[in-house]
């Protein structure tokens, strides 16, 4: 039976309810007295007593649970109704609960690289597998940020170290490699979970808000990890909140400013550049890196506008620095990829470096690279191509820790490739860390890209570096990020220490 003749069945089953009779009747009386006319007005009025009194919930449809069209698990609702479903069972027994938080350690660059229903398809492998780890009556639950939610139902034991093996487990689970169109994929997840003993309150919601905590805290501290709630991340939380809440004002302060740090080139060790990094001088907590209060620019929305504050800074050091007599040093900007997905980038920085009457080789534009993918980050690529057409230089940062193809360097015009800190650590001391280096180099060469190094921590790591051909380097070794104004101070210094080093020349006869 169709789905309409059921509804008309209850409609017709509610309108001729037997309280309904007593009209009979009256409309056959009307009838007789009054004709045709009356048994109408009295059938009328019938059916509008009937409609008044039916059942309120009368042609209302049944509440279904909302899932999430990809991986068909209830989401965040039904997970924090099935935890105050599980406190209120511990209330009254001796058993115990947790609530578990799993997510992708790089979840931007899993979806970008997957594409969309790759993404999909990665996401309901995860949930079937994260059920295949647990018990029937356990929960999973999809959260809004594609983390997954695991509410474990009442158990005689959940100490931290059950709570712990369950979520080594669940890692477990997820991690394994699983086929995608023809392809291998690899997946790292970190994990966070909230002990009954430990929730900030005896509610769903703070509960699993807390297991959120510990999972932010947990991806923070690198791939694979796993964290448990504690006073201390609810600190940080805190402070992650109240950062938030700050961010849109301390940028129009200028208390949010961009530090810059020298780049060597390693054969003639003269300044080649700097990198802006920006810093948050924060009136209270004192000096804030970029990477602790990224969290809160997104939060607000407020990429774009940093983006400019940023941007005007690097534009005056510049001026500053030809001012100075350094008027060959570039200046490399790295670029979020929320930002290159900005089609009007490009005309902004244009209009910028009319407005600063500077050169747009004087740019090194740092581009993820992600951004070079193929797949889902069509809008960043188009941005990278004309930013290049723009006569900016493009480096590429990341290269060979992700899926980025050797073609993209052709594609985007790739000025320089980028070695990360992974790269750079020990590599005077450790023969396994100087072959992947020296092939990239080697590879960067024969393309005819130049190179430079992030991170060179110590002499003995700079003086390998350039005797393996990586034409840049970067470091704590060289120096740290500082303010504008020291920059001029160790300019000056850094040409005074190369005039004073000894040269070897060829010895006359």
């Amino acid at each position: 039976m169709a789905l309409k003749d059921i509804r008309g069945l209850a409609w017709l089953g509610e309108m001729t309810r037997r309280d309904m009779l007593a009209f009979v009747p009256a409309a056959g009386l009307a009838g007789y007295w009054y004709g045709l006319a009356g048994a109408i007005l009295v059938v009328s009025a019938a059916v509008a007593v009937s409609w008044l009194a039916r059942d309120p919930g009368f042609g209302t449809a049944p509440e279904v649970p909302v899932l999430d069209p990809a991986t068909q698990l209830p989401l965040r609702a039904a997970a924090e109704t099935a935890l105050d479903a599980a406190l209120d069972d511990t209330a009254a027994t001796s058993r115990g609960t947790a609530a578990f938080v799993i997510g992708f350690d790089d979840g931007a660059a899993l979806a970008a690289s997957a594409g969309e229903a790759g993404f999909a398809q990665i996401r309901r492998r995860t949930a079937e597998r994260l059920h295949g780890a647990l018990r029937e009556n356990d929960l999973v639950a999809q959260l809004e940020d594609g983390r997954f939610a695991v509410v474990l139902a009442p158990v005689r034991r959940a100490d931290l170290e059950s709570v712990l093996q369950i979520a080594a487990r669940l890692q477990a689970a997820v991690e394994v490699p699983l086929s995608l169109d023809a392809s291998t994929v690899y997946v790292s997840v970190h994990v966070g979970f909230c002990l009954l003993s430990r929730t900030p309150a005896r509610n769903g919601a703070a509960m699993l808000a807390a297991a959120e905590a510990a999972a932010d805290e947990a991806q923070r501290l690198g791939p694979g990890a796993i964290r448990a709630f504690s006073s201390e991340i609810a600190q940080v939380a805190r402070t992650r909140s109240d950062l938030v809440a700050q961010a849109g004002a301390a940028l129009e302060e200028g208390q949010i400013v961009a530090h810059f740090l020298p780049q060597l080139s390693s054969d003639t060790g003269e300044i080649s550049g700097f990198e802006l990094v920006p810093c948050w001088l924060h009136p209270e907590r004192g000096f804030l890196t970029a990477a602790e209060f990224e969290g809160a620019i997104a939060a607000c929305g407020l990429h774009a506008r940093l983006g400019e504050v940023l941007l005007y800074q690097g534009f005056a050091a510049l001026r500053g620095w030809a001012r100075a007599g350094l008027d060959t040093a570039t200046l490399a900007l790295p670029i979020s990829l929320h930002e290159l997905r900005n089609p009007k980038l490009p005309e902004r920085l244009k209009w910028d470096l009319d407005r600063f009457e500077t050169a747009a080789a004087r740019l090194h534009l740092l581009v993820p690279e992600t951004a070079a993918q193929d797949t889902g980050q069509e809008m960043a690529s188009h941005t990278v191509t004309k930013l290049a057409q723009l006569g900016c230089n493009i480096d590429l940062a990341g290269f060979g820790n992700g899926p980025a193809p050797i073609s993209a360097i052709r594609k985007f015009s790739v000025r320089r490739l980028r070695l990360e800190r992974g790269f750079v650590a020990h590599v005077d001391t450790d023969p396994e860390q100087q072959r992947p280096v020296a092939a990239i180099l080697s590879l960067a060469e024969r393309l005819g890209v130049e190179t430079l190094a992030d991170g060179v921590a110590s002499v003995g790591e700079h003086a390998m570096l350039a005797q393996l051909g990586c034409g840049h380097v970067q470091g704590p070794a060289i120096a740290r990020a500082m303010a504008y104004e020291d920059t001029i101070d160790w300019i000056e210094r850094h040409r005074a220490k190369l005039h004073a080093t000894p040269r070897l020349g060829r010895k006359k006869r």
